[in-house]
């Protein structure tokens, strides 16, 4: 880039995980994007008990805006905060104000700054607005300079395109290798399968398939349920509930199960190419990884030598029952070694650079 970005990021909260499954992604980017010399002010709303639930500090590689959430006039207080930015982001999901701040964040577009519309759910959040001709988002999408997604590939790409959108570009997940890593094992989170997921509306029948019929079918099997929202599900005798695992934890409990099991939401499966953060976060702490089966996922690892792909319960335990701890360490250490040479948010961040770069050469 020719000089340092002054970034303004409206999201939903750099500091606190708490129902709030962005939080790795926006710290491997921001902290990402610091590193290389920009300035980034994120601002997020005091909404959803996230300030109570803090698990960390305002870091050093951001500036955090924390403002209150009574009502739209504390949103545009904090967008006339993020006035003359050099690029202004608003990320979908903030979850208090969304429809205010993207109609309102584009009228802080000048010719010397660019805002983005940045879709952390894109296939959700496309699947809204297909399926509403009258969904507010869609008449502002053409208007922002650039959208930027968590994943969803090609799929995603188009139906931007459909909608209009002058550029989209998927930022995919990624590794933070300084945050997630191999620990000791800590035997809090010893078992034979672990799932590190929040209850959400459009995950929870995957999650009944993959992991709770999976548990029931092998009693022999001890799994292990990390995440917020399922104290009144009537669980399997062998699934034990940790509640909210905080971020600090995350690599303690991909270092200590067998295995560890991602279940994408009913979205982001029918898209494909979209990897959540607990597949970085497994895979640079070095733990063997079965996923449910999408497309794409070979664009990141590859199936059978660095992950392990299962399209049922009964696929689950046959992986549980076939992979000893020699051949589980082997899958976890290679797909560490792609992440760290493929997939890291120091990765994405230069990709962000070189699109900016390029538009300004466009621009100019």
């Amino acid at each position: 880039m020719p000089s340092p970005l002054r970034i303004a990021f409206f999201g939903s909260s750099l500091v606190s995980s708490y129902w709030n499954g962005a939080a790795t992604y926006y710290r491997g980017i921001v902290r990402a994007l610091h590193q290389r010399g920009h300035r980034v002010t994120f601002f997020e709303p005091d909404a959803f008990e996230r300030q109570q639930h803090r698990d960390m500090d305002d870091p050093e590689w951001a500036d955090v805006v924390v403002y209150p959430a009574n009502g739209e006039g504390d949103a545009a207080g904090a967008l006339e905060q993020a006035r003359g930015a050099d690029l202004v982001v608003k990320a979908s999901g903030v979850g208090v104000f969304d429809e205010f701040l993207e109609r309102e964040v584009l009228a802080l577009r000048s010719p010397s700054t660019w805002v983005a519309f940045w879709d952390v759910d894109a296939p959700a959040t496309l699947e809204r607005m297909l399926s509403d001709p009258q969904d507010p988002l869609r008449a502002h999408v053409p208007r922002y300079d650039l959208v930027l997604t968590y994943g969803g590939g090609q799929r995603v790409i188009d139906a931007y395109l459909g909608l209009d959108a002058r550029e989209c570009v998927p930022i995919y997940n990624a590794l933070d290798p300084d945050t997630h890593h191999p620990v000791p094992m800590d035997h809090r989170f010893a078992a034979d399968l672990g799932f590190l997921g929040n209850r959400l509306p459009d995950r929870e029948q995957r999650v009944h398939r993959f992991f709770f019929d999976a548990a029931r079918k092998a009693p022999e099997f001890d799994y292990l349920l990390g995440g917020s929202g399922w104290d009144d599900v009537d669980l399997p005798t062998n699934v034990t509930r940790l509640g909210h695992v905080p971020t600090r934890d995350h690599n303690a409990f991909n270092c200590s199960a067998h295995m560890v099991l991602n279940i994408n939401r009913d979205s982001m499966a029918r898209f494909g190419f979209s990897p959540p953060t607990r597949v970085f976060e497994a895979a640079g702490a070095g733990a063997c990884l079965m996923t449910d089966a999408w497309d794409g996922i070979e664009m990141f690892l590859e199936p059978g030598r660095e992950v392990l792909i299962a399209d049922s319960a009964e696929q689950v335990n046959q992986h549980l029952r076939a992979i000893g701890p020699v051949l589980a360490r082997q899958i976890g250490e290679r797909a560490r070694a792609r992440m760290l040479r493929e997939h890291t948010y120091a990765h994405r961040a230069v990709q962000l650079e070189s699109l900016l770069e390029a538009r300004l050469r466009a621009a100019a």
